[in-house]
């Protein structure tokens, strides 16, 4: 496998943090042993399925082998892969979705770390087209300004990554239509956390869905939050700043919400059923 981006040299920043040392590769594999552990507790993989990396320097990537169960991996059942995704070391097989996690190393000099996880919810939006786009929690649009929706590609293939290289320089969490999410961050923790971010936020969304819909923010206040993403120690990339999440005002203008009583929908939904002949 050729990745068509490998090209810029790079130097990962994981520390450990009681000697602010850089970690050594054996602390590394035990780092995504535990993470993979949570994404499997979590529920956010079933049998073989998502798949963990981290940059070990500018060649070498430490990954989980494929057709392993992420909760129940050895520090010694990870292999190392180059940059551009081939196997230099390790007894398992590699994962066919490697050249992702290896598109995102390079087109992100400050990545260190990349998960890939089907979460339930985060994924039954992705299933169903939408993006969690909207601006509703104050966490997710400081932390992640919103998680887009990348088009479907088939997985194992470069058509899996294609429609993601726009969202990958902007954002750090990214839905894939009919699949499921990727995450990254500076380590592994900061990858799962972000994981755990977007399928917290669908959760809600989903809940605020099934209460008659959530109120969006406005236009001024997304904009504050945005602006006090230093003050919270977000990071924003020059030139790579995520979008704007969709407003109350874009809503407003996209059309008219619409609202009845009990009663009125019952009677729309008799009318409706009547004109088809099914009562």
């Amino acid at each position: 496998m050729v990745n068509p981006y490998c090209t810029v040299p790079f130097e990962p920043v994981c520390y450990n943090l009681k000697t602010r040392m850089p970690k050594s590769e054996r602390e590394l594999r035990q780092d995504i042993v535990d993470i993979g552990r949570l994404v499997y507790q979590k529920g956010w993989v079933a049998a073989n399925d998502g798949n963990i990396t981290v940059r070990l320097d500018d060649n070498r990537i430490l990954a989980t082998p494929t057709g392993i169960s992420k909760g129940m991996m050895q520090p010694d059942d990870l292999i190392i892969v180059d940059k551009c995704g081939s196997k230099i070391e390790g007894l398992r097989e590699c994962t066919s979705e490697i050249l992702m996690h290896c598109t995102i190393y390079e087109m992100r000099p400050d990545v260190n770390s990349v998960l890939h996880a089907h979460p339930p919810v985060a994924t039954g939006f992705a299933t169903a087209g939408r993006a969690l786009d909207r601006a509703l929690l104050p966490e997710v649009i400081i932390g992640l300004g919103y998680v887009p929706l990348a088009a479907y590609g088939l997985p194992g293939t470069p058509a899996l990554t294609e429609p993601m290289l726009p969202y990958i320089p902007k954002y750090d969490a990214i839905m894939m239509g009919n699949h499921g999410a990727v995450c990254y961050g500076a380590d592994v923790y900061k990858a799962f956390f972000n994981m755990e971010t977007v399928e917290h936020f669908a959760r809600i969304a989903l809940v605020a869905e099934l209460l008659g819909g959530a109120k969006v923010l406005p236009k001024m206040e997304v904009d504050k939050l945005l602006d006090s993403r230093t003050r919270y120690g977000v990071k924003t990339r020059p030139g790579a700043a995520p979008d704007c999440p969709v407003v109350a005002e874009d809503l407003s203008q996209n059309g008219q919400k619409l609202s009845f009583t009990r009663d009125q929908l019952v009677a729309l939904i008799d009318q409706v059923l009547k004109s088809h002949g099914l009562v």
